[in-house]
């Protein structure tokens, strides 16, 4: 079926996301982010385009991009084409680096507008990475509070729907982040920022569904890396003193599960995952996961 064509509209907002190929990583290393950072910068200068908002996750990038006489697929392509050639260089890989062209969604309402810029700026919360927007640096959020500079980022027109004075912007912007609003909105069409308790939910589902076979017992490192594919979370947050209730679940799962299939006691369970044992047995008495 041929695809249908894009709809160019000078002037207009968009919201348009790319997702590794395979909901893949699409970094390999921290500056890889700062690296994305000057491809947009320098794409959005080149096309005449503004940057109002960004995100970028560990498989999946949120843009906020209001396109000038050149139309969206222009930035798009070229944001796309050259880190996609930059990572294939790092790494072994064939195929596409990314899933397929980006998605793109017209924003044509100022209340569509705050409640999207409030989307991207909590995909790190609802995924269960941090606990505020201010703890992930990967986001325009830290430009929005007057945190950062980030010429490349425009957030005087967005600001400017929050208040007449960038201060008074400023404070009702954080409220509105901040408020419980922003937990269920979902832009429409593809939902890549996925609420942490529906994807750790998921991840029992799966594992209920599974067939049991006859296998030898894996090691707690093959536990550990069963629980990152299963809940969707890279290895080494699991040892980051971010606080977060989706990690403390992940966490008790594998404790619990080391425990009843005699992979591994407490105590290796929380010198691995860089916790206290006091600590991990709390977590299990909070969160006692069962899956078998």
């Amino acid at each position: 079926m041929p695809r249908r064509p894009r709809i160019h509209v000078p002037g207009a907002f968009y919201h348009a996301t790319l997702r590794g190929n395979h909901q893949q990583d699409i970094f390999v290393a921290t500056h890889d982010r700062a690296l994305l950072n000057v491809i947009v910068a320098r794409s959005i200068e080149k096309y005449g385009a503004r940057l109002h908002a960004y995100c970028w996750m560990r498989n999946h990038l949120h843009l906020l991009v209001q396109i000038g006489t050149e139309p969206l697929s222009n930035p798009m392509r070229d944001i796309a084409g050259e880190f996609a050639r930059a990572m294939q260089a790092k790494i072994p890989t064939t195929g596409h680096f990314f899933e397929r062209r980006y998605f793109a969604n017209l924003v044509d309402t100022d209340v569509y507008l705050k409640e999207l810029v409030r989307y991207i700026h909590l995909n790190p919360v609802n995924a269960g990475l941090v606990d505020d927007p201010a703890a992930f640096p990967w986001s325009s959020h830290h430009a929005y509070v007057g945190a950062r500079s980030e010429p490349w980022v425009t957030t005087d027109f967005v600001l400017g729907v929050f208040g007449s004075s960038r201060k008074a912007a400023i404070s009702a912007y954080l409220e509105f982040v901040a408020s419980d609003g922003g937990q269920d909105w979902h832009p429409p069409g593809e939902p890549l920022g996925k609420d942490a308790d529906r994807r750790f939910e998921r991840g029992i589902d799966t594992a209920l569904n599974v067939p049991a076979s006859p296998r030898r017992r894996m090691s707690l490192d093959e536990l550990v890396l069963e629980a990152c594919r299963r809940f969707e979370v890279p290895k080494e947050v699991l040892a980051e003193s971010t606080r977060s209730t989706y990690l403390v679940k992940v966490r008790a799962w594998i404790a619990n599960q080391a425990v009843k299939q005699k992979i591994a006691p407490i105590a290796d369970v929380a010198r691995l995952l860089g916790r206290d044992e006091s600590t991990l047995r709390e977590a299990i008495r909070r969160y006692p996961v069962d899956v078998e």
